[in-house]
């Protein structure tokens, strides 16, 4: 059966910005009651207000444990919580080689920590309860790793990882435990990113409606777009050559190193320094 989003208490990290504010808006409209987190909480309140009032915010580092329960605190009027959305990310890009390692231990805090420590902060009310729902926003370098993002497709391949084996423990317990993954996505993470040779920009709320398609009826993975899940598990099926002949066909093994540098500056600047 179908779920019903209306009945339905849903957090979303990283919610003030792109994927993470279409989410919130798409259950806001579906009548769920809403919390976004997010470290700019004056933008999060913003974006609160302009979703209406069954949606709240708070202030949340993913990052840290106790902001985790410090924003849990905060936003425990909504009720118990049935979806959690670990949507929060940052993508710095650039050479391994010439990357601080500053700069990869916060993709990592932000991309999987954050996942890590927001899983082990609400699964356990869920558990308790018999029921919930985690949505893990991965990407798609987390199954197909390409130049130039070598740290942020780690920590995905990482995301998707602990999705299963999450899944694997507390799919017993009641709790589903779902991946998704986007290709490159029109909001500001992913400024002057070139899209793949033959691939249809994706929008945010491409992403928030696969989301709230796999909320609706539980899935373990999803893709965004959805067809190119099956090209991309036939093509990691394939002998490497075969593989790398595709990615050059469709110009995917450099879309991260082709990325337009002036046109990310401003994303580049907040990501790496926080």
């Amino acid at each position: 059966m179908k779920r019903d989003i209306s009945t339905m208490s849903i957090v979303v990290t990283g919610g003030a910005r792109g994927i993470g504010r279409a989410t919130a808006a798409r259950f806001a409209q579906q009548g769920a009651r809403v919390a976004i987190g997010d470290r700019d909480a004056d933008l999060a309140r913003t974006v609160a207000d302009e979703l209406g009032s069954g949606v709240v915010a708070a202030a949340l580092d993913v990052t840290d444990p106790a902001s985790w329960a410090a924003f849990l605190e905060e936003i425990a009027a909504i009720g118990p919580i049935d979806v959690l959305v670990n949507n929060a990310g940052i993508m710095p890009l650039g050479s391994v080689l010439k990357e601080p390692h500053e700069v990869a231990r916060r993709i990592v805090d932000v991309n999987l920590h954050g996942v890590i420590f927001g899983t082990k902060a609400v699964a356990p009310g869920m558990a308790e309860r018999g029921r919930g729902h985690i949505v893990n926003v991965a990407s798609a370098v987390g199954r197909v790793a390409v130049a130039d993002g070598a740290t942020y497709s780690a920590s995905k391949f990482a995301v998707v990882g602990f999705s299963e084996a999450t899944r694997a423990e507390l799919e017993p317990q009641g709790v589903d435990v779902s991946v998704v993954l986007p290709a490159i996505v029109q909001t500001e993470l992913a400024a002057g990113v070139p899209a793949a040779r033959g691939m249809k920009p994706v929008t945010a709320d491409d992403v928030a409606k696969v989301i709230e398609l796999t909320v609706r009826k539980p899935r373990p993975e999803l893709w965004v777009p959805r067809w190119s899940q099956g090209m991309s598990k036939f093509g990691l099926a394939m002998p490497r050559v075969v593989q790398r002949g595709m990615a050059k066909a469709f110009r995917a093994d450099t879309v991260l190193a082709d990325a337009d540098q002036a046109a990310r500056a401003a994303y580049e600047k907040r990501a790496r320094e926080g």
